[in-house]
C-alpha cells in the first residue's frame, strides 16, 4: 500500500477503501469497527436540521464540532462555535457565521472519531507541520425523498478554504448517486469515484483540489434514503 501522504503529495488526493483505512487508522481493531463503529454511526440518526441553506433545501442534517492541536500535543476539543466559510469558497451558503448543534459529546470524545482526527493529523503531518491546527467535524446526513433529490454539495464544485480535508463515508441506505468528483488544479478533466461502504474517504489537499459530489435519489421510490458522511477539515494556524 502506498503511503496516503506520498500519493496527495503527488496528485493532491487519495482515495482509501474502508479495509485499508481502518488498518491504518484503527490497528488495533478496536476504533473502527465492531460496537464502536455501530454506535458511531448510530448517532447519524440523531443530526438536526441545517437551517441556513439559501436555497430553501430541507434534506440536510447536521452536527459540528471544533477541535484544535498544537504541535506534539493531544487534539482536544474547543468550546463550540460557528462554522464560518466566505463566499468565495461557498457562494451558496457563505459569509455568514452559522452554528449548527454540536455533536454529542459520547461522539465527539468517543474511539472512532479519536481514531479518525488522530488518523487524518499523521496523514497531513506529513505534509506540514504547523505549529497549530484548527480543526472542525462536520456529520452530514443528505436525505432523498420521492421526488426530491437530496445535495450533498448543493454549492458545486468548490474548496473549503482550509489546508486539508477529510471526507469518510459512514453509511448509505436506499440511494444511488453521490458521485465524487475531483478537479486538481493544473490537469485537465475530472475524476471521480463513490464512496460507497462503510470507511470509504477520500483525504485531498484542499489548496490544489476542487471536489463535489453529485445529487442522490431514491433507490426505491415508495422508501426515503440518506447518505451519512463525516467531514473533517484541518486549517494551518501559526500558534
Amino acid at each position: 500500500m502506498s503511503d496516503p501522504s506520498d500519493v496527495i503529495a503527488t496528485t493532491g488526493y487519495v482515495s482509501l477503501g474502508g479495509s485499508e483505512l481502518r488498518a491504518r487508522f484503527d490497528p488495533a481493531g478496536t476504533a473502527l469497527s465492531g460496537p464502536e463503529w455501530d454506535r458511531f454511526a448510530a448517532s447519524w440518526g440523531n443530526l438536526r436540521p441545517d437551517t441556513f441553506m439559501a436555497d430553501g433545501g430541507r434534506y440536510r442534517l447536521r452536527r459540528h464540532a471544533i477541535y484544535a492541536a498544537r504541535t506534539g500535543e493531544p487534539v482536544e476539543r474547543l468550546p463550540h462555535g460557528p462554522h464560518y466559510q466566505a463566499l468565495d469558497h461557498n457562494p451558496l451558503n457563505g459569509g455568514i457565521e452559522r452554528w449548527f448543534e454540536p455533536v454529542t459529546p459520547e461522539i465527539s470524545d468517543g474511539p472512532a472519531m479519536s481514531a479518525l482526527l488522530n488518523g487524518a493529523r499523521t496523514v497531513f503531518e506529513r505534509l506540514m507541520t504547523p505549529a497549530a491546527w484548527h480543526i472542525e467535524a462536520h456529520q452530514f446526513r443528505i436525505e432523498a425523498r420521492p421526488g426530491a433529490a437530496g445535495k450533498p454539495t448543493p454549492e458545486g464544485m468548490h474548496r473549503d478554504g482550509v489546508n486539508h480535508v477529510l471526507v469518510l463515508m459512514v453509511g448509505r441506505e436506499n440511494v444511488e448517486g453521490g458521485v465524487t468528483g475531483i478537479q486538481v488544479d493544473g490537469q485537465p478533466g475530472q475524476a471521480s469515484f463513490t464512496l460507497s461502504d462503510p470507511a470509504d474517504a477520500v483525504l485531498l489537499d484542499d489548496a490544489r483540489v476542487r471536489h463535489g459530489v453529485t445529487p442522490v435519489v431514491p433507490i426505491d421510490p415508495a422508501r426515503p434514503g440518506h447518505r451519512d458522511v463525516l467531514v473533517l477539515t484541518f486549517a494551518a494556524r501559526g500558534a
